[in-house]
């Protein structure tokens, strides 16, 4: 019994510091000293004794541990480690870990995500974002962009020049604006917004455009010669990597490069001759400097005794003879520059490499590592700006919008639509902002900008999806007053660039995040490739051993936090929101335990189970994506406005979460395994539900009505006056929530038979002024909200040579009785009826 007793003390020690995370020598401390005072108080029990010195013999006795443990484990490691191409190795080493540490390791520290402080734009980069960005949208006509000219007007890319726009990301010391990356996500989301083509124009010179490559590998010469130009927009820049037979596959390029001798400004020197033959090139047309990744081979080996060198990056002036430009492809009708490059035996001087000949054969870690940072800001930005017009135009349509007497957006089937427009957009938001901080919080996190690249844009695809279905044929028919086709079409680009998201679901986010966010894993890789074996086993030794000891950890951490379904983990914030923060927690303990066995369990070949891989990559995303919701909330005063936002987007992610682990285990071979992960997990079922009708309902009111929430997640979009196609039904839905009381007060009358409806609203106004049911001021104001509203869900109509494009000096023909009806407060007009469409009495 006392053997029994003791067993059951060593146990519970263990139990508590492996789920406290306490370091085994503390452990064996604690351990030895409770068997002494059980000793000392009852008797010897050999058992307990004896468990506990194999353990502290194979802690303490290093070189036993080694030899008889650490080595055979070693070399089986060694041998079942997936085979990686260098693609893959270089993939994988670049960038670094921020808060998906945190969520991989299952014991996320809250506080310090809380702690982080709150971004925010300086008032140099608030002025050029009401300034500068305000006027360049001022300037640009969406339809007249895509449709009518097929190109951005000249005096705006003058514009952009002039004022820097391509010089965002470039230090002052060059000339450019050295603006954070959260005002670079800002201004591409306003930009993009208004117009896809002013958006991706200035989205690629600071994305991975070559400035991006020469701050952090150019040398001093390249820096100072081209980031002067690059600022002043003297020069355009492309970068050219996507080839007709390599797109996600970059390893698989076959444009080369050969190191050779050859003429150049008619002196002989070393360099390259280039032949490549690239596509989907954006900004390529009008480019003069042009970034391009080829294969370098060395075969005479005059720079070194290696001959395949391996990926590499030049920059070579379009200008360059044998250097040709292709005309022009057409991605989904918009109208931003992108084409094919080409380019046969071409030769350049060895110091056209990007920082120089010794960074020969680093391109594709200069890559991943640029696009790292660059793809947390670009995509992430343009599928916010989706989400804010989605959230603002289709409120507001959803309010000016009638059918059965009744404003649309009171519906409930549209109230489900409207729900995940709203909901989704606040978590794009958030993420998008937390995105960008940790890039500018030094950060290059390749795992959390693979999955803000994949889980915004479908997030995107979505919202404007449910946007399109609200609007119906008011979205369908395009022309100069439609504000949602444009960014409905350009969709799938988004989809599709920077890693196309069907690659970075299934491969990118997990196989990367399990390697890189893992404490141990990686380090355990680059020991067992270490050329120095006894180096390699003592490196291995000390993470291999810890890493036995972080499994322990996370199961006894899961399994308890799904007993007491995390009630027992401490909350870094008061009120039900608190609540979250411990699913969340028992979500991220789960995730590493399937994750270390999974690995354990299938090695190599988790890498090709691909479905199962992204599963557990689902679940590391929703934790992101959750993460950034509530530091959104948190930054931004923890409002009780906030509060059906943050639960509506953290129940529908727990669900998805318990979706995606739920798949996992029942598609896991053995299925033994998958039942027992299932039953440590959700040991009382699949307890989390989607948010419910009464949460979607109370996430769309604020879209409905002019709110703190709407002003806020819909900050930084270019409205413009009446006449741009967002502001006409800005305009509209202002002046019918002004006027609601007054339409209750006619409709009242009507009903009670004090008005009778005459066939044209003045005349029906009139009798209510009269019958003193109105004002005289209140029918003119009720006249001109409803002319607005009749106007704003007007479609446009051309005459068939212009849409054949025979003749495209006319617009909408229409266009001038629009612009007297747009602005809803033509009174004189509208009382005489004089304007677009006669409205009815309702």
């Amino acid at each position: 019994m006392i053997t029994l007793t003791q067993l059951f003390i060593l146990l519970g020690i263990t139990w508590a510091s492996a789920y406290m995370r306490a370091r085994v020598g503390t452990s064996l401390i604690i351990a030895g000293l409770s068997l002494i005072g059980m000793t000392y108080l009852s008797e010897l029990s050999i058992l307990p004794w004896l468990l506990y010195s194999v353990v502290a013999i194979l802690y303490f006795a290093d070189d036993l541990r080694k030899d008889k443990i650490t080595r055979p484990i070693f070399n089986l490691f060694k041998k079942v480690l997936p085979p990686m191409n260098q693609t893959e190795q270089e993939a994988l080493e670049a960038g670094d870990v921020w808060w998906d540490g945190e969520l991989f390791k299952g014991n996320p520290d809250w506080k310090q995500l809380l702690d982080y402080k709150k971004p925010a734009l300086t008032e140099e980069e608030r002025s050029f974002i009401d300034n500068q960005v305000e006027t360049v949208c001022s300037m640009v006509s969406d339809w007249d962009v895509n449709f009518k000219d097929k190109d951005l007007p000249k005096p705006v890319w003058d514009y952009l020049k002039k004022e820097g726009f391509w010089g965002l990301i470039i230090p002052k010391s060059y000339g450019g604006k050295e603006f954070s990356a959260l005002a670079h996500s800002t201004i591409v989301s306003k930009l993009s917004a208004h117009n896809c083509a002013l958006g991706v124009t200035t989205m690629v010179p600071n994305s991975l455009g070559p400035a991006e490559l020469l701050l952090h590998y150019g040398t001093e010469e390249q820096k100072n010669y081209y980031l002067p130009r690059l600022a002043k927009g003297d020069e355009i820049p492309c970068f050219a990597l996507t080839a007709p037979q390599a797109g996600s596959d970059a390893g698989a390029i076959p444009d080369t490069g050969i190191i050779c001798k050859g003429s150049y400004k008619g002196k002989q020197t070393l360099g390259i001759k280039l032949n490549w033959n690239k596509r989907y090139i954006t900004l390529a047309p009008v480019a003069t400097v042009l970034g391009l990744a080829f294969k370098l081979y060395d075969p005479d080996n005059l720079i070194g005794d290696k001959k395949d060198i391996g990926i590499t990056v030049a920059l070579i002036p379009t200008e360059h003879e044998g250097v040709e430009i292709g005309e022009r492809h057409h991605p989904m009708g918009q109208a931003f520059m992108n084409g094919p490059t080409r380019g046969k035996d071409v030769f350049i001087p060895l110091d056209w490499i990007v920082g120089g000949s010794e960074y020969a054969g680093k391109g594709w870690r200069m890559l991943v590592e640029c696009l790292s940072a660059g793809r947390g800001v670009s995509l992430p930005s343009s599928a916010t700006a989706t989400g804010k017009v989605a959230f603002k135009a289709t409120g507001a349509y959803s309010v000016v919008r009638e059918q059965f007497k009744t404003e649309i957006g009171r519906f409930e089937g549209v109230e489900e639509a409207l729900a995940r427009i709203a909901g989704k957009t606040y978590q794009l938001e958030a993420t998008r902002v937390l995105t960008a901080n940790a890039v500018d919080l030094g950060s290059k996190p390749s795992v959390i900008t693979a999955i803000a690249k994949y889980h915004m844009t479908e997030a995107a695809r979505e919202v404007v999806q449910d946007s399109m279905d609200i609007h119906g044929g008011r979205g369908v028919i395009m022309g100069e007053s439609n504000y949602i086709a444009n960014g409905y079409m350009s969709m799938p680009i988004s989809i599709t660039v920077e890693g196309a998201n069907i690659l970075t679901r299934n491969l990118m986010i997990f196989g990367q995040g399990a390697v890189r966010c893992h404490p141990f894993v990686f380090r355990e890789m680059q020991a067992a490739h270490n050329s120095n074996e006894e180096a390699g086993v003592n490196e291995f030794d000390s993470l291999f051993f810890r890493h036995v000891g972080y499994a322990l950890s996370n199961f006894i951490r899961t399994f308890s936090l799904s007993a007491t379904s995390a009630l027992i983990v401490k909350k870094p914030v008061k009120g039900k929101i608190g609540r979250y923060y411990q699913h969340l927690t028992r979500m991220s303990s789960a995730l590493a335990l399937v994750s270390d066995l999974s690995m354990a369990l299938l090695g190599g070949e988790l890498k090709r189970k691909e479905r199962l891989s992204a599963r557990l990559g689902d679940v590391l995303s929703y934790l992101y994506l959750s993460s950034a919701v509530l530091k959104y909330f948190h930054d931004n005063g923890s409002k009780s406005s906030d509060i059906p936002y943050v639960e509506w987007n953290l129940q529908n992610n727990l669900h998805n979460i318990q979706e995606a682990f739920n798949q996992f285990f029942d598609n896991l071979k053995p299925g033994w395994i998958g039942k027992a992960l299932k039953w440590i997990v959700f040991p009382y079922g699949s307890h989390f539900k989607t948010a419910s009708d009464k949460l979607d309902h109370q996430v769309v009111q604020p879209m409905l009505e002019l709110s703190e929430v709407r002003d806020r997640l819909c900050a930084d979009i270019y409205i413009g006056d009446e006449t741009k196609p967002l502001g006409r039904i800005e305009n509209a839905f202002h002046l019918v929530l002004e006027t609601r009381d007054i339409a209750r007060k006619l409709k009242k009358a009507i009903r009670a038979g004090d008005v009778i409806v005459q066939s044209e609203l003045t005349a029906t106004l009139d009798l209510a002024v009269k019958h003193k049911i109105l004002t005289r001021q209140e029918a003119d104001d009720y006249l001109a909200a409803e002319n607005a509203r009749l106007d704003a869900i007007q479609v446009d109509e051309y005459p068939a040579d212009y849409i054949t494009g025979k003749n495209m000096s006319v617009n909408s023909s229409k266009k001038e009785a629009k612009q007297s009806a747009k602005s809803g407060k033509a009174t004189a007009k509208a009382k005489s009826g004089k304007t677009t469409g006669k409205p009815k009495a309702a």
